[in-house]
């Protein structure tokens, strides 16, 4: 049986590079992405290819080059992604394309790259990294949870269209892994006459402490590994702390006010 080919997105640091070192233990055949090699010079890892999810030429090269490889793509897990915070109406417009530029269009446009070579292969898996915080509207990270909802919809609906194909679909979504995450989220400023300057300020602390104290990204490794030796994965995961993933389990059975209220809670 050969060794499965694995392309990781956002490999380089992270829940990506978490997942890439223990695939690479499993015996699986590694590559991650970044959108600079030269920030890595002393990357050893698994091997790294350049490729910036917002931009289309980068992807074809990256995808031909690993091509060129190993001449086949066996996995692909869509993970780079950035964070983003601030009150719906004070989150610029441009921060907000932004967002959706690297969560949403990327990990599609990476995906209808590689769907023809695993369309040809008759077999493949692609696995879409969500997050928790993508089956809610969190207060202060409205935009963040729009973007990670909307790929957790677009996998069914690939997932669908593609069975005939011999491919498979599924999402992952993590809750708070201790990540250097907050040093690339996009922050709007808690600006001193706003509204929500008070509870918007709040969130904040909060969600540097979630990180701070987050699980070890090394589970979110471990449960991708698991997917990829499933015959057949389910259209959704999830990983993280017990009452992360029971927050999905309430938001279900509560009345929507009594949820909304929760949330409010949290987060003031």
């Amino acid at each position: 049986m050969k060794t499965k080919v694995v392309l990781i997105t956002g490999g380089s640091s992270g829940i990506g590079k978490a997942i890439g070192l223990h695939l690479k233990e499993k015996g699986y055949k590694v590559y991650g992405t970044t959108r600079s090699t030269l920030k890595y010079p002393s990357f050893s890892d698994f091997p790294l290819l350049e490729m910036d999810v917002r931009n289309v030429e980068t992807i074809k090269s990256c995808v031909a080059s690993l091509l060129e490889k190993e001449s086949r793509i066996d996995v692909l897990v869509n993970n780079a992604g950035i964070g983003i915070t601030g009150p719906m109406e004070e989150t610029p417009h441009e921060e907000v394309l932004k967002a959706f530029a690297t969560n949403f269009n990327g990990p599609l446009s990476v995906i209808n790259e590689v769907l023809p070579i695993m369309r040809k292969q008759k077999e493949g898996l692609i696995i879409n990294i969500t997050s928790i915080a993508g089956y809610m509207g969190l207060p202060y990270r409205g935009i963040y949870s729009a973007s990670k909802a909307a790929l957790e919809l677009v996998t069914e609906s690939y997932r669908m269209e593609t069975k005939t194909f011999g491919v498979k679909f599924t999402t992952l979504a993590p809750g708070d892994f201790a990540t250097n995450i907050a040093s690339g989220r996009y922050h709007t400023p808690v600006y001193e006459n706003s509204p929500y300057k008070k509870m918007y300020k709040n969130t904040l602390d909060a969600i540097d402490s979630d990180v701070d104290g987050g699980g070890d990204p090394i589970e979110v490794g471990k449960k991708i590994a698991k997917i990829i030796e499933t015959k057949n994965p389910k259209p959704h995961y999830q990983v993280g702390s017990f009452i992360q993933k029971f927050s999905l389990t309430l938001k279900s059975i509560l009345p929507g006010l009594w949820f909304e209220k929760m949330l409010e809670n949290h987060s003031s």
